[in-house]
């Protein structure tokens, strides 16, 4: 039996290209992936990530930011690195 790992909101073809996606639904489905394949330190790792590039204030237009795909993106990898290293 196959699995999907995908947020549910779909793949929004009526803002494709523009750069006002939230990826964090998609980052947090790698997440649950990870917690499948009984990776659960490597899921935490991301989830806090996610939620330090939150609590940073970090944010695309749908919440109320201003940061692009890309630069949310970046932002949790930034997050994501500094709990690796740090």
């Amino acid at each position: 039996m196959p699995l999907l790992f995908e947020p549910v909101h779909g793949s929004a073809p009526d803002i494709v290209g523009r750069g006002i996606a939230n990826p964090i639904a998609a980052i947090l489905s790698g997440a649950m992936m990870l917690d499948w394949l009984g990776l659960d330190r490597a899921a935490e790792v991301i989830r806090t990530a996610v939620d330090d590039a939150l609590a940073s204030g970090a944010a695309t237009p749908d919440l109320g930011g201003e940061l692009t795909t890309r630069e949310m993106a970046e932002v949790v990898i930034e997050c994501l690195r500094a709990s690796v290293e740090g």
